[in-house]
C-alpha cells in the first residue's frame, strides 16, 4: 500500500514555476511524494531540502538522491533556522500539503482516525508530551469549550465539554472508540460521522498547535523567498486556508491590509491565484482526500 497519494500533484509542481538549477523546500515531505516530483525537474546544481516533524516519513527519504537532497527532521515553523544552519538565506520555491498524510492516518495506534479503535495519540511528533488522552483527560470544562468551538467548529461545544468533563470522572477516555461513545450522546442523528471528525481535527490541531505553527512558518516565507520566488499551500479545512488566504492577500492573519505613508499597499507576497484551485471530480474519485483540498499559490514582489 502507498506510504501516502499526494493531491493536486500535477498542479502544485507548475505552481512552483521550478528552475532546474533553483532551490527548493518541501515542508510536509510524508511519503515524497511532491518531493520526487521536484527531484525530477532538477538538473546536478538543483537542491530540495524537505522537512517532516514525523520519525516514520524518514524511511521515505531512503531512494532519494544525497547530492541534492537533504530532509530535516523537524516542524516547518522552524525551516528558516534550519535552511539557515544549511548556509542557505534565500530560496525559489516553498511547498507545504497541510494535510494529515494517509499513512498516519491509516496506522491506528497513531489515534488520528475515526474508524479505527487506537490511543488517544495524535501527535505528528512522537517525542513531544501533549497526546489528545491527555487534552481529554485534563483540559478544564473552558478550554475544552474553547478548542472544540475554535478548532473543530462545532456548534455544541459548551454541552460537549460539559459532557466530557462528566464522563472521564466516571471512567477514563483513553482510546478513540471511548471518545466515540461519548461523542453519540451529543452528535447530530444525521451527521454523526462529520461530527466526530471535526472533534478529532479540534484535538489533532491542538495537540500540535497546527495553526500557530503555519502562522509562524507563513511569517517566515517573504524573507526566504527570492524575488518572484513561489509559495504553493494545499490546506484541507477553513482555518487553515483562511489563515494562508489573509497572508497572501493582505500580508497579515487578521484584521485589513495595512497602507504606507503614501497610502499604498505593501504586500510581500502576489496570489497567482484569486481563488484557490480544487481537485477536478476524477481525482476525488481515486482520491477521497482531495475533495476537500485548496490549492493557493502566490509570488514574492520583487
Amino acid at each position: 500500500m502507498e506510504y501516502h497519494v499526494p493531491v493536486l500533484l500535477k498542479e502544485c509542481i507548475e505552481g512552483l514555476a521550478i528552475k532546474p538549477n533553483g532551490i527548493y523546500v518541501d515542508l510536509t515531505f510524508g511519503g515524497g511524494g511532491h518531493s520526487k516530483a521536484i527531484l525530477e525537474l532538477l538538473n546536478e546544481n538543483g537542491k530540495l531540502f524537505a522537512f517532516d516533524q514525523d520519525a516514520e516519513a524518514k524511511q521515505n527519504t531512503l531512494s532519494f538522491p544525497k547530492e541534492q537532497f537533504q530532509f530535516i527532521q523537524a516542524n516547518f515553523r522552524y525551516f528558516r533556522k534550519y535552511l539557515k544552519f544549511y548556509g542557505v538565506s534565500e530560496v525559489d520555491g516553498i511547498l507545504a500539503d497541510l494535510g494529515v498524510s494517509s499513512h498516519q492516518i491509516n496506522t491506528p495506534e497513531r489515534g488520528f482516525s475515526i474508524r479505527f479503535e487506537g490511543n488517544l495519540d495524535m501527535r505528528m511528533d512522537r517525542n513531544q508530551a501533549l497526546t489528545a488522552k491527555e487534552i481529554i483527560q485534563t483540559y478544564s470544562e473552558q478550554n475544552l469549550h474553547k478548542i472544540l468551538g475554535m478548532y473543530g467548529e462545532i456548534k455544541n461545544a459548551k454541552t460537549l465539554a460539559q459532557l466530557l468533563v462528566r464522563e472521564r470522572l466516571n471512567k477514563p477516555i483513553n482510546t478513540t472508540q471511548d471518545l466515540i461513545q461519548v461523542l453519540q450522546k451529543t452528535a447530530p442523528k444525521n451527521a454523526q460521522n462529520k461530527y466526530y471528525a471535526q472533534v478529532f481535527q479540534a484535538l489533532r490541531i491542538e495537540v500540535n498547535d497546527e495553526l500557530k505553527a503555519l502562522e509562524e512558518m507563513l511569517l517566515d516565507v517573504p524573507q526566504v523567498l527570492k524575488p518572484k520566488g513561489r509559495l504553493v499551500v494545499l490546506s484541507y479545512h477553513s482555518l487553515e486556508d483562511r489563515l494562508v488566504k489573509n497572508f497572501i492577500h493582505k500580508g497579515k492573519f487578521y484584521g485589513e491590509i495595512e497602507k504606507d505613508i503614501y497610502g499604498n499597499y505593501t504586500l510581500p507576497l502576489k496570489a497567482i491565484n484569486k481563488k484557490p484551485i480544487e481537485a477536478s471530480a476524477e481525482e476525488v474519485l481515486q482520491n477521497k482526500r482531495a475533495r476537500s483540498a485548496k490549492l493557493r499559490i502566490a509570488e514574492k514582489v520583487d
